[in-house]
């Protein structure tokens, strides 16, 4: 997906085949977040926020590295969402097959789980970021730290559901109320992220 045109994406993303799929999405939202926080953050490295020139340099780094971390997860996701597809293919003629394939099918989903709720974590980060920027960053891109809150919105919203639709598969209840309180922490993102764009369009009328 690195290397994909975004218009190649699309079109994987509208043809009849597994993956990509929405937790891609997910993931791609997350990263267009982060690389818009990176993008207010540069534009506000100069010395009329040399006040904050510490924490915007550490704002930018860390989207940076958020950014890149999101691209992998799209890729991670979509592999993961392949095995699932492959386990559901696993012949199931015998006993032993289909105990084989139940088994595999059960693991399978588990990493299908495990990569969106990864993406919620991103999110969170990302998220984080806008909040830091917000008050700092500098105010003629401040549109743009609102576009961030909601992309990260997005990425966790899309996430929660690909993390949820799993859940019924996964036969080990640890694992299953893990993902299941990951899944839990979006309402809380969704709030804050409401809260920033909030204070942005506030910030705009007045």
């Amino acid at each position: 997906m690195r290397s994909d045109t975004i218009e190649t994406f699309l079109a994987q993303l509208a043809a009849r085949v597994p993956a990509p799929g929405g937790g891609a999405t997910a993931a791609l939202h997350a990263a267009q977040a982060a690389a818009l926080v990176a993008m207010v953050a540069r534009y506000s490295d100069s010395a009329k926020y040399a006040d904050h020139a510490e924490e915007i340099a550490t704002i930018t780094v860390t989207a940076d590295r958020l950014r890149q971390d999101a691209l992998g997860l799209a890729e991670e996701d979509a592999a993961a969402f392949t095995a699932v597809t492959e386990a559901y293919g696993l012949p199931k003629g015998t006993p032993d097959d289909a105990a084989a394939r139940s088994e595999a099918i059960a693991k399978a989903l588990v990493g299908a789980a495990s990569v969106p709720a990864v993406v919620v974590a991103v999110a969170d980060e990302v998220l984080g970021l806008a909040e830091r920027i917000l008050p700092i960053g500098n105010r003629n891109v401040i549109s743009d730290v609102a576009a961030a809150a909601e992309a990260a919105r997005a990425a966790a919203t899309t996430a929660r559901v690909n993390v949820e639709v799993n859940l019924g598969g996964i036969t080990d209840p640890a694992t299953s109320g893990e993902l299941a309180a990951v899944a839990g922490t979006v309402d809380d993102l969704v709030l804050r992220a409401e809260k920033v764009t909030a204070a942005v369009r506030d910030g705009l009328v007045r």
